[in-house]
């Protein structure tokens, strides 16, 4: 059984961490470098992102992350944790930095702020492009406060869009979601990247 970390830093780190556990994972939270380098992958959850980044610089992670997610760590960011997976970004802080990975432009708050949260069935491809039925069935999304990818690069899958807005990448080793799955019980997004990890998908 594969240990995946998250990032407890700020964020729906429980809500990960169950769901991990159901998705067939050992899930402990992580803070420190040498926490992290114990784990097998490591979840990256929603929050705010220039929190995230404020504290991540404080715990002097900002490099060592860098580094173990260009290197082959597998990683998943939601919501929040897509922005900090993103090479670049639109609309962001002054100085706002990413641990980056995936070849994308995202847009932080996208969606709008708080108040323009909202829940939608959205359409994933989660079991690859052989799997009608898994790709056409619908999954409950919670958007709060989210970004969207601007643009993917060429070595970028797109697992999802939302009215045309991109939603839900994978690059090799590394999941972003613009939604947060640990907010429902569908554990089809958790499942995948625990398969990533075990490297078995």
């Amino acid at each position: 059984m594969p240990v995946i970390g998250v990032l407890a830093l700020q964020g729906d780190v429980r809500e990960h961490m169950r769901a991990l556990g159901e998705a067939g994972a050992t899930a402990k939270p992580v803070r420190r470098l040498h926490e992290i380098e114990a784990v097998d992958g490591l979840v990256i959850p929603g929050g705010e992102s220039t929190t995230l980044w404020k504290l991540a610089t404080a715990f002097e992670l900002m490099d060592p992350l860098r580094k173990l997610i260009a290197g082959g760590l597998p990683a998943f960011g939601s919501c929040a944790g897509l922005i900090m997976l993103a090479d670049r970004l639109v609309d962001a802080a002054v100085g706002q930095q990413t641990f980056g990975g995936i070849d994308m432009i995202a847009r932080r708050n996208a969606f709008g702020r708080q108040v323009d949260s909202f829940e939608r069935d959205v359409t994933l491809r989660l079991a690859g492009d052989d799997d009608a039925d898994s790709a056409a069935t619908p999954f409950h999304a919670v958007f709060i406060r989210a970004p969207w990818v601007e643009r993917a690069g060429p070595s970028v899958t797109v697992l999802g869009e939302d009215n045309g807005r991109i939603i839900a990448v994978r690059q090799g080793a590394l999941l972003a979601t613009a939604f947060h799955p640990e907010l429902t019980p569908d554990r089809r997004v958790h499942e995948l990247f625990v398969s990533m990890v075990k490297g078995t998908s």
